[in-house]
């Protein structure tokens, strides 16, 4: 892609992708925003129309701007005074809101630096961006910022029982009253699920099933102080962080020892041996996310009246074999740490697996793959960055004019999924973006 005075070019237009395009152009730089579904802001996150649907993080730790901690509860204040608590869980709808407001308002007062393609990119070319009807987009550089993608399981799963996408609009409109439904899946995305459900009036019972059977651990009713990590949290063997970890988590509370590592988390990924990372993916990675990505507690609450009233059942082991019918759709599965065979029979089955990367198989990035231009990080879950977010070629050399933002970069930095992550990596990606390319 031409270094040269065209605006960068920013592919995904969800908070991550339309809050650098307003940093950029506070910073004096032109960007043009791609996204196919056109909800420039909201994304695919914050489109839900459910007021139910609530952030999993408190409203004072939302700013969309780093160093204005209290943009996003200002915002409520003068928008939704009713749900103004800096320590409480907003509806993301209202987020959504905001998101698009603050796109608003930036493009307001820098006109012409924002320019927004309703479109789907289709190829990263030399020129530029190639949308899927032939436009050619031209830009200095290019951000992937496309967000997370679809189910992991979605083109692999079909039928008529077989909700393959549950945040598709009316994706679960068909579900009876007092239909049985299973989930296959038990993390953030199920939790949704049987919420939108219950309000909607179902009244069924619900099977869910993943890998180990975890369910999101629910936020404490007042924020937790960090706890400062140890040295041994910080840099000893990982045998001896988990124990250093559970010590602490003993005295002091476990959700204040994750609180403590959030802001170095990034770091320690990045300095961690690829023979640790794997080890931690393999065996620590589903009790983190439980842990690190936890639910409101008004939330929980809703969960535990389902299992107190015998609604919710989760199950944790392989799947098998899913047989889908006309009216019903059966799946077998091996429990956990046991043999043999089980099988869940419902009304529906929903996808709730959540996204997996695989940059060999997108359509953007495989080609930049096999034309050297990216390649993966050691373990092959992602893209390979520098610490400035810019892909690395396959000889290791950082290009420039190609970087990646959000969840696309997960697997360089590994806590840039959520808000108060990415407005830190947007900090440092602005600051990359405003210097001349190499």
């Amino acid at each position: 892609m031409a270094a040269n005075s065209q605006p960068v070019v920013i592919v995904g237009g969800g908070f991550s992708g339309s809050m650098l395009a307003a940093r950029l152009a506070e910073a004096g730089v032109a960007s043009t925003l791609i996204d196919r579904s056109g909800l420039f802001g909201r994304g695919v996150a914050y489109s839900t129309t459910f007021d139910g649907h609530l952030l999993n993080v408190r409203a004072n730790r939302m700013s969309a701007v780093e160093g204005q901690p209290n943009d996003f509860v200002d915002w409520l204040a003068v928008h939704a005074p009713d749900r103004a608590d800096p320590d409480g869980f907003a509806p993301r709808r209202l987020y959504g809101a905001y998101l698009e407001d603050r796109l608003a308002r930036v493009d307001a007062a820098h006109p012409g630096r924002i320019t927004r393609i309703a479109g789907e990119a289709a190829a990263i070319e030399e020129a530029g961006v190639r949308l899927a009807d032939g436009r050619m987009i031209a830009g200095a550089r290019a951000v992937l910022a496309t967000g997370n993608p679809a189910p992991s399981t979605a083109r692999r799963l079909s039928g008529e029982r077989i909700v393959s996408d549950p945040w598709r609009p009316g994706a679960l409109d068909r579900i009876g009253e007092t239909d049985h439904v299973l989930i296959l899946g038990t993390g953030l995305t199920m939790v949704d699920v049987l919420l939108e459900l219950t309000a909607g009036g179902w009244r069924g019972v619900a099977s869910t099933l993943s890998r180990r059977g975890l369910t999101p651990r629910a936020h404490g009713d007042r924020p937790d102080a960090p706890v400062p990590p140890t040295e041994a949290l910080l840099h000893a063997a990982p045998s001896q962080r988990l124990r250093e970890a559970r010590r602490l988590s003993d005295q002091a509370g476990w959700r204040g020892v994750m609180e403590g590592l959030r802001p170095v988390t990034a770091a320690l990924w990045r300095e961690t041996d690829p023979t640790t990372r794997a080890r931690l993916l393999r065996h620590l990675r589903p009790w983190w996310d439980v842990h690190r990505h936890r639910i409101a507690g008004t939330a929980a609450d809703q969960l535990d009246a389902l299992r107190r009233a015998g609604r919710w059942t989760v199950a944790a082991g392989a799947v098998l074999a899913i047989e889908p019918t006309a009216q019903a759709v059966s799946l077998a599965y091996r429990p956990r740490g046991g043999v043999g065979r089980e099988t869940l029979t419902a009304s529906w089955l929903i996808d709730c697996t959540g996204p997996t990367q695989d940059p060999a198989r997108d359509a953007l990035t495989a080609p930049l793959l096999a034309s050297g231009r990216g390649r993966l990080e050691a373990l092959g879950a992602g893209l390979d960055l520098d610490a400035q977010g810019r892909i690395l070629a396959a000889d290791g050399a950082p290009d420039s004019c190609l970087l990646a933002l959000g969840p696309p970069a997960r697997a360089a930095f590994w806590e840039t999924t959520a808000v108060p992550d990415i407005r830190k990596r947007i900090e440092a990606m602005v600051k990359t973006l405003t210097e001349p390319p190499a």
